[in-house]
């Protein structure tokens, strides 16, 4: 049976809202994705670390909770666990402040095993950081060999704005070695200065990875490939509480679609207009139930619906 692998950063998400802490969930981008797909009953595993402490044991046994394996997971003795402080406005979109040690691979971490159509997700900071290249490269290389789908969320935030110029040969390489390129407008935006997604898959993606998603949060949905441009709007989301897990969701919903309708890395590229209208469509879903709670993740009621 076909394998989905989360490859990530953990992070303790307190929420405040009027200057109120409302909830604190543990987070994290693939992390939060991770989450979902295990609701869903999906065979999934999760790859990263935390610290020993009380956030970080809660952490490891959410995963748990959740259907995630925690072979590949890691809880290291003397690391604080990361904490962030997301501040949400009257529309449920957050602007964080973070306290967390700088991500450091460990030197005997063992390389995982991937299967033919086996789907990785990565990114953010963690997967371009110097700290963690020693752990990526290494699993991005397996999973390719062995033919999985590798799904790139660049997630790259404005925080990190002043060092795009050292970590784009990371974000090259990730490029490169990427099945499905995925990043917001906000993402190019700051690393790009440009929101168009057009203009962004020809200069700056399409030499690299050829299928590439740029999604622009209430707007439209572009999915380029060498052979068309798709483009679909995003529905509306009622009784929005909080936006923290929305795009981390959607890559959750995508990844369930690529599972739900078999469709293997070969797949990918022969798919047609409707094909990726239908993967949206799952990723939209899950986007806007996570959308409805403060959680960063699909209820449990609704996975159990699928």
């Amino acid at each position: 049976m076909r394998r989905i692998t989360g490859m990530g950063e953990t992070i303790m998400d307190i929420l405040f809202k009027g200057g109120q802490p409302v909830a604190a969930v543990p987070g994290g981008s693939c992390f939060n994705s991770i989450i979902s797909i295990g609701r869903t009953g999906l065979p999934c595993r999760f790859i990263g670390y935390t610290g020993n402490d009380r956030v970080g044991l809660d952490t490891q046994a959410f995963l748990q909770k959740n259907g995630v394996s925690i072979d590949d997971f890691e809880v290291r003795q003397g690391e604080k666990s990361a904490i962030s402080l997301a501040y949400l406005d009257e529309n449920g979109d957050a602007t964080y402040q973070f306290y967390k040690e700088t991500p450091r691979a460990h030197k005997d971490w063992p390389v995982p095993d991937f299967r033919r159509d086996d789907v990785l997700l990565f990114g953010s900071y963690y997967a371009i950081c110097e700290g963690m290249r020693p752990q990526v490269a290494p699993t991005l290389e397996a999973a390719n060999q062995a033919g999985a789908i590798l799904y790139y969320d660049l997630n790259f935030r404005r925080s990190h704005a002043h060092e795009l110029e050292a970590l784009l040969p990371a974000i090259h390489r990730n490029f490169r070695e990427s099945t499905i390129v995925r990043g917001s407008a906000d993402d190019f935006e700051v690393m790009y200065q440009s929101r168009d997604a057009r203009q962004i898959y020809e200069q700056h993606i399409r030499k690299y990875c050829s299928l590439f998603i740029c999604t622009a949060g209430a707007d439209t949905i572009t999915i380029c490939t060498p052979t068309a441009i798709h483009e679909f709007r995003t529905p509306t989301i009622d009784n929005v509480v909080s936006t923290v897990g929305a795009g981390d969701n959607f890559n959750a919903g995508f990844i369930y679609g690529l599972m739900h309708e078999n469709i293997g890395r070969d797949g990918l590229e022969k798919l047609d207009c409707d094909g990726w209208q239908r993967l949206v469509g799952y990723a939209t879903a899950f986007a806007g139930q996570a959308c409805q709670s403060t959680d960063n993740f699909i209820g449990t009621d609704f996975a159990n619906s699928l």
